[in-house]
C-alpha cells in the first residue's frame, strides 16, 4: 500500500506568499503527495497572555508573545486560494490545518479532501465535533496526548459523525526538534492495537531515518516539516528538512514500500535464475570407477547446482556407481 507522505509547509513560508509558492514546487518536484499549510487568525488562536514555546524562543528571541510572533505568520484567505491553483499546476494535494473555527469553515468551503487535527486541539471538544460534521477524513496526531486522551478524541470525532475508515491516527513526539530518545516509534504500533485504526507518524525529529523506519513499522501516512532553507528566520526551520532531504526521504519511503513486498517466503523470479550459480550438488571427489561404493572418501560437494542436490547426501552414500566418474564430475543416480 503507497504510504501517504504530507510535506509540511507549515508557517516556514515566513508569512510571504511568494516563498509559499516556492515551497508548493520542492514539495511537488520531491513527489510528496500534499504540501500542507496552516491557516489561522492569531487572533482567533491565541490570547495576549500566551507565551511563546521554549523552542520558539529559542528560534525567534523572547521579546514578543505568541500572537505577535503568529501575526506575521499569517496568510490571507485569497492567498491560500492562489496557492491551492499553484498546487493543481504544480499537480501536487492542497492541505491546510486549520487552528481556529473560521479557518476550519474556510477550509471545508474551500474544498479540502482531509482534514488534519494538530496535536494542540486533540483535547478542543467543539473543535473535534466540529471537524467530525464535515464528512471528509481527518488525520488526528496525537503528540503530548497520552492513550486515555487519544482514545477519548477518537470516540468524539466517531459520535459526532466520522467513519472509522476515514480517521487515521499520527503518532508525534511534540518536540522542535524530537530527540531520538523520545521518539518511542513502538507508540504508533500500540495505537493500531489499541484503537483498530489506520495509524502514521508526524515527524519532528532531525533527518529522514524516523519517518523510513514508520513505513517500515506499518504507518500508512508520514507527515514532515521542510523548508527552503532552515537558516532561515522563522520558528520551525531548524527542525525541517531542507529540499534535498525531503527529496531523499520521499524516494527511500518509496523504496521501502517496493521492498515490503508480500510477506509470502518463496524465491523470486531473479533468485530462481541464480539458484544454478549459488547452490551446489554432488561432485566426484576423485576418479571413480563403475562398480565402485559412493563414500565420503570419493564425493564432495560443488557448485553448479543443477546436480544431484546435497540434500540426498545420505541416500547416495553406499550405492554403486553404474559407470565411471572422472573427478570434478557431477554424480548421476
Amino acid at each position: 500500500m503507497r504510504t501517504l507522505v504530507i510535506a509540511e509547509a507549515g508557517v516556514n513560508h515566513n508569512g510571504n506568499y511568494n516563498l509559499a509558492c516556492q515551497l508548493v514546487q520542492v514539495a511537488a518536484k520531491a513527489g510528496a503527495d500534499f504540501v500542507k499549510f496552516q491557516t489561522f487568525k492569531a487572533e482567533s488562536l491565541v490570547s495576549k497572555q500566551a507565551k511563546k514555546a521554549q523552542y520558539q524562543v529559542e528560534t525567534t528571541g523572547g521579546e514578543e508573545n505568541q500572537l505577535a510572533m503568529l501575526k506575521k505568520l499569517e496568510l490571507t484567505h485569497e492567498e491560500f486560494l492562489n496557492l491551492k491553483k499553484v498546487c493543481e499546476q504544480n499537480k501536487i494535494g492542497f492541505l491546510s490545518t486549520g487552528f481556529d473555527m473560521d479557518s476550519l469553515e474556510f477550509l471545508k468551503n474551500m474544498g479540502v479532501p482531509l482534514f488534519k487535527i494538530p496535536s494542540g486541539e486533540i483535547t478542543n471538544l467543539p473543535y473535534l465535533r466540529k471537524i467530525s460534521s464535515y464528512g471528509r477524513p481527518v488525520i488526528l496526531s496525537t503528540g503530548m496526548a497520552n492513550l486515555i486522551e487519544v482514545k477519548k478524541a477518537v470516540e468524539i470525532l466517531l459520535e459526532n459523525g466520522l467513519k472509522k475508515e476515514e480517521l487515521t491516527v499520527l503518532h508525534c513526539s511534540t518536540e522542535y526538534p524530537a530527540v531520538y530518545e523520545n521518539v518511542n516509534l513502538k507508540a504508533m504500533q500500540t495505537l493500531q492495537k489499541e484503537l483498530g485504526l489506520s495509524v502514521g507518524y508526524s515527524d519532528h525529529t532531525l533527518g529522514i531515518e524516523v519517518s523510513i523506519a514508520a513505513v517500515a513499522m506499518g504507518a500508512k501516512v508520514i507527515e514532515k516539516h521542510f523548508t527552503l532553507d532552515k537558516s532561515m528566520e522563522g520558528p520551525d526551520h531548524r527542525a525541517s528538512l531542507d529540499p534535498e532531504e525531503l527529496k531523499q526521504m520521499i524516494r527511500s519511503i518509496r523504496h521501502i514500500e517496493q521492498a515490503m513486498g508480500t510477506g509470502v517466503k518463496a524465491a523470486s523470479a531473479m533468485e530462481e535464475m541464480n539458484k544454478v550459480a549459488a547452490r551446489k550438488s554432488i561432485i566426484a571427489k576423485t576418479n571413480i570407477r563403475e562398480g565402485d561404493i559412493f563414500s565420503e572418501t570419493n564425493l564432495t560437494v560443488k557448485r553448479p547446482g543443477n546436480g544431484v542436490s546435497p540434500m540426498s547426501w545420505d541416500l547416495v552414500l553406499g550405492q554403486k556407481s553404474k559407470r565411471n566418474f572422472e573427478a570434478d564430475e557431477m554424480i548421476e543416480l
